[in-house]
């Protein structure tokens, strides 16, 4: 009897530890995301326009032309990701296919790949925040998508990018297709 108290005990300690890592997370995500609003309503100016699909806000800098690119659509661009803490700056980039942005950033790189990122958004490696930050887009525009831990690596490390990290991705469109 004594055997079943202590296992009754263990379990419901362990329910309540568990329960209070799962609120402590989605306070976690919670403060990125009011970060990710407060950016956005400082950066919202002039012609920039901000769109919200699923868990990611894209703040467009620079308006595109032509077809928007729909949910199983490819896209063709040039990024730049960032850890966001509030802001979008050159000490928070983890990584770039933008040559312009790795110079201005000093990136000294042995093998640098500024290669045009060519993707379908029905390809399941594309983080759910940049796949629902990307839906919309059109050629030619200059866009940021943000999002929260949640939608990023989550709970996983993912090279110098610590576990719920809110994620910043400046874009540079250059191609849409839906067909």
């Amino acid at each position: 009897m004594k055997t079943i108290r202590t296992l009754i005990a263990l379990t419901l300690f362990a329910a309540i530890a568990c329960s209070c890592v799962k609120e402590k997370l989605e306070m976690t995500y919670n403060k990125q995301e009011d970060s990710i609003d407060k950016y956005i309503s400082n950066n919202l100016k002039d012609e920039r326009t901000v769109t919200y699909n699923g868990g990611a806000s894209r703040l467009t800098l620079v308006q595109g032309e032509g077809e928007e690119l729909k949910a199983g659509g490819a896209v063709s661009f040039y990024y730049a990701g960032y850890i966001f803490n509030g802001n979008i700056n050159s000490a928070n980039m983890f990584a770039t296919n933008h040559e312009e942005t790795a110079t201005a950033a000093k990136w000294q790189l042995t093998d640098p790949d500024y290669a045009l990122m060519e993707i379908n958004l029905e390809d399941d490696k594309l983080l759910q925040g940049v796949r629902d930050g990307l839906v919309g887009v059109k050629a030619g525009e200059e866009c940021e998508i943000l999002f929260c831990g949640k939608y990023g690596f989550g709970n996983s490390t993912f090279g110098m990018i610590p576990a719920n990290s809110a994620l910043a991705f400046k874009i540079w469109v250059v191609s849409v297709s839906n067909d």
